[in-house]
């Protein structure tokens, strides 16, 4: 298991740091590898926990990004080949995680979009996706996004917010939590 934090650089080893990121700075990011069985899946919740932890996110994000790891992986193990591993790689940005995992799959094929599993990444993480390759290793995708959701955030090209926030409880005024 491969639990050393990597930081990418625009040659690939060594050289200028790679600026992705809003402001110049670094993008860490962590690659674990585990054997594709459950039994290994507590290992990647506590590295989850613990990478979103140090990128300040809130205790409900938190527990948010580690169900939404730990679901991702179950849908994957369901058609893993078996003794092949589990791919999960971490990249922290400034108030972002991007998680991917991936799998040797038996079917090559994408997760269905219609499960309960799939409801419940998509409830969790700020965006969900999915993909398979000519080598049938199949992948999932998850960001989350640190507190508010982007589209509660107010940016200097609008006007004003998407959704207004009430003070009094901090929560949307219309859209997701109720209407008016």
């Amino acid at each position: 298991m491969d639990t050393t934090p990597k930081t990418e650089t625009a040659g690939g080893q060594g050289g200028v740091p790679k600026t992705g990121v809003p402001g110049g700075r670094l993008r860490d990011v962590v690659q674990l590898t585990l054997p594709a069985a459950s039994a290994y899946l507590s290992v990647l919740r506590t590295a989850t926990a613990s990478l979103a932890a140090r990128a300040d996110f809130t205790l409900d994000d938190i527990e948010d990004l580690r169900i939404a790891v730990d679901e991702a992986c179950a849908l994957l193990l369901l058609s893993a080949v078996p003794g092949s591993d589990l791919e999960c790689t971490f990249e922290l940005s400034p108030g972002v995680i991007d998680v991917s995992v991936t799998v040797l799959s038996l079917d090559g094929e994408s997760p269905s979009i219609e499960t309960f599993a799939w409801t419940v990444l998509t409830a969790l993480a700020d965006e969900v996706s999915s993909s398979v390759d000519a080598d049938s290793r199949v992948t999932i995708g998850l960001r989350k996004r640190r507190g508010v959701p982007e589209e509660y955030i107010h940016s200097p090209q609008t006007a004003a917010p998407k959704t207004p926030w009430t003070e009094s409880a901090g929560a949307p005024a219309t859209g997701p939590v109720g209407t008016p």
